[in-house]
């Protein structure tokens, strides 16, 4: 048994595990690539990024064959095949910006099922080449929608594809639960890992993976912080809604998976900073990822230099470089879009409520509250 896991309190963690099996060591040879999800390596980012002294630790998702939403993609489909959701090789459809696309990719590799992926025309390259090179079939929308930009543009035409396949399933990321039950692994692994964890530093897209972790990794430690990241011109919190270049967090919509009362602050970043946090972490950490790495990484290395001494970060790096090659590491597209030398600030800019005004560079609200959302057809809720 690892330092880190003999620092947990021995009730604590058999009341865990006596629904919960512990991971497999790193390492083990594999018959099936869904064998190689999980397992994760952490890495402690400390010096140059931070000062002497202080850091945090970085979970690096990007290690598993597709990313962080291979966790969730393989969980959903499995258990709705034990459900009898899902029947033996029928289609699965769903909207994808990238990263649960190659989980259900996967997935469909793993439990012989044809795999449909709507995206819109924002979807890198790379992305769509390595998705039908994987056997999915991807479905472009042409137009975002009036009111919930390209993901309800997205939803609406899954629905329509659900519709001419009768025995076709859809995982509704955004509001099925299993994705959020998904996350109980990855959050017992940094208990395996790191012992103690302190704060815990997510993207926010789905609300998935930030709410699976914090509630399991809160079984151990009741007074976890969460802090979770969005992207500016997200509504996910409450901010108004804008063209949005960062792809992985944010949301044009209000996914119901997202956990409010769990979060203790949230902060919103902007592109040109997370391109300079993510080429930071390159150049001192040999590692590194897309906008969610950036954005994560930024908020997270300013927790590390504010918070107590010895408090323990863990953030969440959800996927690696290779896809934003033309993107988050090209100066000719960091160029067109005015991301070059966006140095972030030394600390965030704060407000009262994310209501307050919309923010434009990386900002920090405490009072996290659910926004009213109003519904495609108009009704609040």
């Amino acid at each position: 048994m690892s330092t880190a896991l003999r620092s947990i309190s021995s009730h604590d963690l058999n009341s865990f595990l006596a629904s919960h099996e512990l991971p497999e060591p790193a390492g083990a040879p594999h018959r099936s690539p869904a064998g190689m999800v999980g397992n994760t390596p952490v890495l402690w980012v400390g010096e140059p990024f931070n000062p002497s002294g202080r850091g945090f630790w970085a979970k690096l998702e990007g290690t598993n064959p597709g990313g962080l939403k291979d966790r969730p993609a393989l969980h959903m489909v499995a258990t709705a095949r034990k459900r009898g959701d899902l029947a033996p090789g029928a289609p699965v459809i769903e909207s994808t910006s990238g990263t649960l696309g190659l989980g259900l990719a996967l997935a469909g590799i793993t439990y012989g099922h044809p795999v449909t992926l709507v995206t819109d025309p924002g979807m890198e390259p790379l992305m769509v080449h390595q998705l039908r090179a994987l056997g999915a079939h991807v479905d472009t929308v042409a137009e975002p929608h009036s009111v919930g930009g390209w993901q309800a543009a997205r939803r609406q035409r899954v629905r329509e594809l659900l519709a001419v396949q009768p025995s076709a399933w859809c995982p509704d990321q955004y509001n099925n639960p299993d994705n959020v039950a998904s996350y109980a692994s990855l959050a017992l692994e940094l208990v395996v890992q790191l012992g103690r964890i302190d704060v815990l530093v997510a993207a926010v897209g789905t609300g998935g993976h930030s709410a699976g972790i914090a509630r399991t990794l809160r079984t151990f430690n009741p007074e976890l912080k969460l802090v979770g990241v969005d992207s500016v011109n997200s509504t996910v919190f409450g901010q108004p809604a804008g063209p949005r270049l960062m792809r992985g967090l944010g949301s044009s919509i209000h996914p119901g998976n997202v956990d409010y009362a769990a979060f203790d602050e949230v902060h919103w970043v902007a592109p040109g900073e997370a391109v300079w946090t993510c080429r930071e972490l390159a150049r001192g950490h040999y590692t590194s990822g897309g906008w969610s790495v950036g954005a994560v990484a930024l908020v997270a290395n300013w927790l590390a230099r504010t918070e107590p001494e010895r408090t323990r970060i863990a953030a969440i790096f959800p996927d690696g470089v290779h896809r934003y090659w033309n993107s988050v590491y090209s100066d000719d597209y960091c160029r067109t879009h005015d991301l070059l030398h966006c140095f972030p600030a030394e600390a965030p800019n704060e407000i009262a409520h994310a209501s307050e005004h919309a923010v434009e560079a990386w900002t920090r609200c405490t009072n996290i509250t659910a926004p009213m959302v109003k519904t495609l057809d108009g009704a609040a809720r």
